[in-house]
């Protein structure tokens, strides 16, 4: 009898707050302790277990997990540590602040001699990426020294290394210590990997392909709001011309109040929230009525 459980890493640091969020959107409601590396989750077929993003691909890749969530930068680290491999199921555009990818950089010194990656021929970079570093400098043909960095990178130039590469977001924290984006050596978001194994059992590859679904859903709905309004069939074309939907809006009848009532339609949409408030208005002198704006969990399309 197979086993009915999907074991699941669930990046632990800077991810971990952001993707049990995604999991709520999804649908799945995770529980973490302070005392403990196994969160619940309120899906009896499913195993939690916290891993550091940097660790999770190496524990898919051997089978001690199913599956998991880890960024495609720690993915290329562990396959050029280890030839390991594993499979992408889904590809997840969030970071810790926002929901875009975040960077690895290649920084100096702003007042440096430092303005392009060949002028660090001979030079010492540290970053926690050490061999996507080396790979990125081999591919230009300049010898440096990598050097592993346990934590504090922003802080170690221009005296324990002449420069370093480290993930950014908004380039903020280098800015702040002074250091210049000199190359973006690659760029990375989070995945949903699996094994060749999990994939091979039936039930594990549906439950996956299931999540998956549900997780590329919450992502859709991410930054968009659904709107429902009602307007007379005379205005419905300059109304409908104001939305800008994600696909055509839905139209469809209200019963009519009574025989001498003119025709009116409700209007169901999906747009982007940031769009809202300078809408809202246009929509008003246009006519409709009764605007209801109401937030979503999942798109799926």
């Amino acid at each position: 009898m197979a086993d009915k459980t999907l074991r699941l890493g669930i990046p632990k640091g800077s991810l971990q707050d952001s993707t049990i969020q995604l999991f709520a959107h999804a649908g799945f409601n995770i529980y973490t302790s302070s005392r403990s590396y196994f969160p619940t989750i309120d899906d009896p077929d499913i195993e939690c277990t916290l891993i550091r993003a940097q660790e999770m691909a190496r524990y898919v890749a051997d089978e001690a997990l199913d599956a998991g969530l880890t960024g495609q930068d720690w993915i290329a680290e562990n396959k050029a540590a280890t030839g390991a491999t594993v499979i992408d199921i889904a590809d997840l555009v969030y970071s810790k602040q926002s929901f875009r990818k975040v960077k690895w950089v290649l920084a100096a010194p702003e007042d440096s001699k430092y303005r392009t990656p060949q002028d660090f021929a001979g030079a010492t970079i540290a970053t926690e990426l050490v061999r996507v570093t080396e790979a990125y400098f081999e591919r230009l043909g300049v010898p440096v020294k990598v050097e592993f960095s346990w934590g504090a990178t922003e802080v170690k130039p221009p005296l324990l290394a002449d420069g370093i590469v480290e993930a950014t977001e908004t380039g903020s924290t280098l800015r702040a210590n002074r250091l210049r984006i000199i190359d973006t050596v690659i760029e990375s978001n989070p995945q949903l990997i699996a094994n060749a194994a999990t994939l091979a059992d039936e039930w594990k590859r549906t439950k996956l392909d299931n999540i998956a679904l549900l997780l590329r859903a919450a992502m859709e709905a991410q930054g968009r709001v659904g709107m429902m309004l009602n307007v007379r069939q005379a205005d419905l074309a300059a109304v409908v011309g104001l939305l800008p939907a994600l696909q055509r809006p839905t139209v469809s009848p209200l019963s009519p109040l009574g025989p001498d009532d003119e025709p009116w339609v409700a209007v169901t949409t999906i747009l982007e929230e940031s769009s809202v408030r300078e809408l809202i208005p246009k929509l008003k002198a246009a006519r409709a009525e009764g605007i209801v704006e109401y937030p979503l969990n999942k798109i799926v399309l």
